[in-house]
């Protein structure tokens, strides 16, 4: 098989964790008998630094002939004080808005081996955590109708969503369920919000279809403390662009380490975005700090759900798991444990763990 793959280093950590993704990508294109093309593309800070924007349409177009796009990080302190309208966070809405990619999968795992990372007690994780956030990506509040007053005293966002928006967020819920544990709940805030009663009627009318997952509903607040609270009661989770967004950062937190989780962007066909949920943290960038795995388990669902190497992905997911399993660690999932694990070189940086993961495959 031969497939072109657009890679967005970007900005901060986000080369130092793409190389090693490619890395691996390479190895298991040399033991599966693959050829992976690569483009690079330059969007976030550094297209503004060369192109005076941040995601210029050329560099999107590149994305678009591709087969799958692999993202490190935008964005930085560099470019802090820059317009809303060119900051490099907007090249993020531009390649989901421009590639079409309307939904957002964000699994929350914690691993066994980093389980006394997790800041929740053991009664309440148990033997693990498995979560799948299905986010709505290209619509809702951050897309919707915007402005401020001229007198700068007040200020308005939309929030607006159709049915099909709806509809196919939730119909992928379901779908992910069935393959799962067959449990689905879609968060909103309907006793307030005319659009999260729309979903509500859009999740109904579509549950027949899924006659063997279970459908649940909950308010945005209720559960943002469940998901401390009790955790093990989700299985997938559907839900609108902002509440997504902010449930997904929640989930990532009680599973260990933001180092560890992946995400894939996914529309009808066209290349799928994937990219590490972590941002850029510029403070290590270089500095062989960062925690790459995020990024390689990224690579992982491109394999899986853009090119269709589920054998493939598995390799490299297995991988990843016989590191941990062998004791390594990056500084960000070390814990409380440092000091021994260096004196036992077993603490290691991006490139180290990078190439140990490719030497599992």
């Amino acid at each position: 098989m031969e497939k072109n793959i657009a890679l967005i280093p970007g900005d901060g950590i986000g080369p130092d964790v793409v190389a090693e993704a490619v890395n691996v990508l390479n190895v298991v294109a040399s033991k599966f008998g693959h050829k992976f093309n690569y483009e690079t593309v330059t969007a976030g800070g550094c297209a503004i630094d060369k192109f005076g924007k941040p995601l210029p349409q050329e560099e999107l177009d590149k994305c678009l002939k591709s087969d799958a796009v692999l993202l490190g990080a935008v964005g930085g302190p560099k470019w802090d004080n820059l317009a809303s309208e060119i900051r490099p966070e907007k090249a993020l809405l531009g390649l989901r808005g421009g590639m079409k990619v309307f939904a957002n999968l964000r699994p929350a795992v914690m691993w066994k081996q980093l389980k006394d990372a997790c800041p929740l007690k053991d009664e309440i994780v148990g033997d693990g955590l498995d979560i799948l956030i299905v986010r709505e990506l290209i619509s809702g509040i951050y897309f919707g109708d915007r402005g401020t007053a001229p007198d700068g005293k007040s200020a308005w966002d939309t929030e607006k969503y159709t049915w099909e928006e709806i509809e196919r967020i939730v119909r992928m819920g379901f779908e992910f369920a069935q393959k799962r544990q067959k449990r689905l709940c879609v968060v909103d805030k309907a006793n307030i919000l005319n659009s999260s009663q729309l979903w509500r009627k859009v999740a109904e009318s579509v549950k027949g279809d899924y006659p063997d997952v279970s459908l649940s509903y909950l308010y945005i607040d209720n559960a943002s403390m469940q998901l401390v609270r009790n955790p093990r009661q989700f299985d997938v989770i559907a839900t609108s662009n902002m509440f997504g967004d902010i449930l997904s950062d929640e989930a990532s937190q009680i599973t260990g380490s933001i180092g560890m989780l992946a995400s894939a962007s996914l529309g009808n066909g066209g290349p799928g975005l994937y990219e590490p949920i972590h941002g850029s943290a510029p403070d290590i960038a270089g500095k062989d700090l960062a925690n790459p795995l995020a990024t390689i388990l990224s690579a992982a669902m491109l394999l899986r759900y853009s090119l269709g190497l589920e054998k493939e992905a598995k390799a490299v997911e297995a991988a990843v798991n016989s590191v941990l399993d062998e004791g390594f660690r990056t500084g960000d999932i070390a814990g409380g444990h440092a000091a021994e694990l260096k004196a036992a070189g077993k603490l290691v940086g991006t490139k180290e763990m990078g190439r140990l993961v490719a030497e599992r495959i």
